[in-house]
């Protein structure tokens, strides 16, 4: 069976700690490399990777193609509007085609249906750079970055201030899996999506949603959030008002835990969803989350193409 890498529910638990391991260990085993040095195994060597961007990216971009070469693949980067694709072939034309070619897709898009479409006509695995539902692989950054700093995932409260966007999604079925609590800070009326965090605690998970963000921060050890206009949205000053209060500033983060972290997928709006002291301050570890995309991207990678489990 072909392994996609679409959402992490459908991953499960054993498949992320699996990544996550891999990760780390591969991290750690080419400690001093240049970086465009490749594994000493080259588990990758002969593989191919189609990076399809209908968005714009940086760190997508950047660490899928570092990860290839790293693992001693082939990357190949593709922007729709250079593509059939931009012109109206339909994605299961497009899948059909780069199957021939490559041995699995990672595509970045809007519309999550279009990954959905495109993995059920690939016959190789596709692998979801970000859509506007869900963002696991930035998750397994942060979760690998959690790791490296805590010690352990399971039991650390995580606390979400902002749009329940989709890199939220992806944190809430993540937190159900790997067993630690997710509170969600957001103003009425930008709520996630209500299916996600059912879903969630069907499987046992323990979500918490609150106009408060004091209370939504109140000993919590890991502290997130995005930007709150996002990727192609109008800058609304409605939706900017809405989400001021949960500002993740000096004051907010003296109540976590004294020991708790602060992370961001990035871009980052600097004085609108996070102040600069946070930002740079001693309790962020964004420089490290950015960094982990490419180590826990290597690990997703070698699970889908069979090279893991």
């Amino acid at each position: 069976m072909t392994r996609h890498f679409i959402d992490l529910a459908d991953i499960g638990a054993d498949g992320l700690r699996l990544m996550l391991e891999a990760a780390r260990t591969r991290k750690i085993d080419r400690k001093g490399y240049p970086k465009g040095k490749a594994d000493d195994d080259a588990p990758l060597a002969g593989h191919a990777l189609a990076m399809v961007f209908e968005k714009n990216s940086t760190r997508t971009r950047v660490s899928f193609d570092m990860a290839m070469r790293q693992l001693g693949g082939t990357p190949i980067v593709m922007d729709a509007g250079s593509m059939q694709l931009g012109r109206g072939e339909t994605i299961a034309d497009t899948a059909r085609v780069l199957s021939r070619y490559v041995d699995a897709i990672m595509i970045r898009t809007d519309d999550h249906q279009k990954i959905v479409d495109l993995a059920e006509y690939a016959g190789v695995p596709v692998i979801n750079g970000l859509t506007d539902q869900s963002h696991p692989c930035q998750i397994m950054a942060d979760l690998l970055t959690v790791l490296e700093h805590k010690g352990r995932i399971e039991g650390l409260t995580w606390a979400w201030l902002g749009d329940g966007n989709n890199v939220l999604h992806s944190i809430v079925e993540a937190g159900s899996l790997l067993g630690f609590p997710v509170r969600i800070g957001c103003p009425e009326g930008y709520d996630p999506d209500p299916a996600v965090i059912a879903a969630a605690r069907a499987r046992g998970g323990e979500v918490l949603l609150s106009r408060d963000p004091a209370e939504v921060v109140a000993g919590a050890d890991v502290i997130v959030t995005d930007t709150w206009i996002s990727m192609g949205q109008a800058h609304a000053e409605t939706k900017l008002a809405a989400m001021q209060p949960f500002q993740v500033n000096e004051a907010l983060m003296a109540r976590a835990a004294s020991d708790a972290v602060f992370l961001h997928c990035l871009p980052a709006h600097r004085g609108e969803e996070v102040v600069d002291a946070v930002m740079d301050g001693p309790q962020s570890l964004i420089w490290d989350e950015a960094e982990n995309r490419l180590h826990a991207q290597k690990a997703v990678l070698l699970w889908c193409l069979g090279k893991l489990g």
